[in-house]
C-alpha cells in the first residue's frame, strides 16, 4: 500500500484478501523471471541446448527465496482456500508445462524428438530438472538455493534422461 501510495483499504477493492494480494505479487515476480526460460524455448531448435537452457532458467526461479516461500504460503493455505490453490497452480506449474509441451510439439513436427503425449513429456522433464533440488527446500531441509553448478548438473541430467527416452535416433 504505501509503495503505491494508496490506503490498505484501497488495496482491498482489488484483492479478496491478502493472500490473494500475496498470489498476485508472487505471480508478478514469476511473470518477470520466467521470461528469460521462455526465451531459451523460443530461440533453440535444438532440444538438447534449449531444454538444458531452459532447466536451468526455471530451477533457480522455483527455488528462488520468494518463489520457495510462495510454494510454501500456497500449500498451507490450499486446504481452506482451494481456489486460490488451484489458480496459483494453474498461473505457474501447469502453464509452464504447457509452454514445454507445445515445444516439444514444435521438436516433434520438425523430426527432433518422438513424443506421444507432449505434456506428459513436459511434466516429466520439470520433475526431472527438480529431482533433489526443490522438495529439500520446500521442507527446510536446505535452507539455501542450489548452486548454479549444482544446478547445472541435475539438469544436465535430466536432459541426459529425457533425450534417451524421447530423442530421435539416428538412423543407419
Amino acid at each position: 500500500a504505501t509503495a503505491a501510495n494508496v490506503s490498505k483499504g484501497t488495496l482491498y477493492v482489488y484483492f479478496e484478501d491478502k493472500e490473494h494480494l500475496f498470489v498476485a505479487l508472487i505471480q508478478r515476480e514469476r511473470e518477470a523471471q520466467k521470461r528469460g526460460a521462455i526465451e531459451a524455448l523460443n530461440e533453440d531448435s535444438d532440444p538438447v541446448r534449449a531444454l538444458s537452457k531452459f532447466g536451468f532458467c526455471i530451477v533457480r526461479v522455483i527455488n528462488d527465496e520468494l518463489a520457495v516461500s510462495a510454494h510454501r504460503a500456497v500449500i498451507g493455505v490450499a486446504e481452506r482456500m482451494p481456489d486460490l490453490g488451484r489458480e496459483f497452480y494453474e498461473k505457474g506449474p501447469m502453464l509452464g508445462s504447457r509452454l514445454i509441451a507445445r515445444y516439444l510439439d514444435r521438436m516433434v513436427t520438425e523430426g527432433k524428438l518422438a513424443i506421444d503425449d507432449t505434456y506428459l513429456a513436459a511434466v516429466q522433464f520439470l520433475d526431472l530438472c527438480q529431482s533433489t533440488l526443490t522438495r529439500p527446500r520446500l521442507f527446510n531441509a536446505i535452507r539455501t538455493p542450489p548452486s548454479e553448478d549444482e544446478i547445472r548438473r541435475v539438469v544436465g541430467e535430466a536432459v541426459a534422461m529425457f533425450m534417451a527416452r524421447y530423442g530421435v535416433k539416428p538412423q543407419g
